[in-house]
């Protein structure tokens, strides 16, 4: 890799100072060149010569890297420096510059295609690694291709993830897959120079079939469940019905007053018709309310007697009526 193109195998244009410094010697040598008079004209020319040649060493040997790059400079195929950021000057056809080194994170997408989990099923996993260079010379050295090495070793650390992990443990618990392919692929990718910041797991994908047959079991524990809690209901409302009934017992007029109570609260509609069975007729002790009824009755007789003697009915005597009242009692 020459010393034109970037660590991503990008062309790299030329900096701007080196050339302009070449513009500018370029036009003074051009400008030498065409000044010079009959007696010194090979002098001038000479000096036109010297200026374009300086102007054609300034772009070959000033260069300048951004503040995220580094590049890696070789003198006569050796390991020379690590230049950048900002300007630096390399010796021509001596020194070279072999790669230019991105240090920011980046980030590589990488998969596992019917990968066989722990239980045997198949599962498509997408995932993607977030990396940092934090040493240029490993990473230019040590390595052909490091943006490649990552994608295989993540996508062979993500296979062995998977084939480790029961399907229910990958779908329940990512974070603690993250964490174990990012510990796999930074501890591989470590001697090469690259940090594994992390790792995150996008999706997890399982056959059709197999997620109709997941569908089907989610949904009978969910109607179990359902059924579980239902029972409890249950088992909670027969304790109070217990307990209503130990009090009902204790006190024979609660039980009056809350069939009494039921009745009226179904009666509350206009047109209700209501069959009472005989029990709850018995339970609501008819003799005892004809008893009361009965009783109301007779204290309110006297008063009626009290208002018939202020005034007697015409052709009965004060002694008659009295009699029948003695006979009566």
């Amino acid at each position: 890799m020459n010393g034109f193109y970037g660590s991503d195998f990008r062309p790299r244009g030329v900096n701007a100072p080196a050339a302009l410094l070449a513009l500018v010697a370029f036009v003074l040598g051009a400008l030498a060149m065409a000044a010079g008079g009959s007696e010194d004209s090979y002098a001038w020319i000479g000096v036109g010569a010297v200026l374009i040649l300086t102007g054609v060493l300034t772009l070959a040997s000033l260069k300048m890297a951004n503040q995220w790059e580094r590049a890696i400079v070789l003198r006569l195929g050796k390991l020379h420096k690590v230049a950048g950021p900002g300007l630096f000057v390399i010796v021509p056809v001596i020194d070279q510059v072999s790669s230019w080194v991105d240090q920011r994170i980046q980030t590589t997408e990488f998969n596992a295609e019917q990968a066989l989990s722990k239980d045997t099923v198949p599962v498509d996993v997408d995932a993607v690694v977030f990396w940092q260079i934090h040493d240029p010379e490993r990473a230019a050295l040590e390595i052909t291709d490091y943006r490649s090495a990552i994608e295989r070793v993540a996508q062979t650390s993500l296979r062995e993830m998977v084939g480790s992990s029961l399907l229910s443990t990958l779908l329940s618990d990512r974070k603690h897959g993250d964490e174990l392919l990012k510990d796999e692929i930074g501890r591989k990718t470590a001697e090469w120079g690259v940090t594994a910041i992390s790792v995150e797991i996008r999706d997890i994908s399982v056959p059709a079939a197999l997620q109709d047959a997941m569908s089907r079991e989610a949904q009978a524990q969910r109607e179990a469940a359902a059924r579980v809690h239902l029972g409890q209901a249950e088992q909670e409302v027969a304790q109070k019905f217990v307990a209503a009934a130990e009090i009902y017992a204790q006190s024979p007029a609660a039980l009056q007053l809350r069939a009494m109570n039921i009745i009226y609260e179904t009666t509350k509609e206009r047109g209700a018709t209501i069959l009472l069975p005989s029990a709850m007729v018995d339970s609501l002790d008819p003799g005892g309310v004809m008893a009361l009824a009965g009783l109301g009755a007779a204290n309110a007789a006297p008063a009626a007697q009290a208002k018939g003697a202020a005034a007697p009915p015409k052709g009965q005597a004060p002694g008659r009526r009295q009699a029948r009242r003695a006979a009566k009692a």
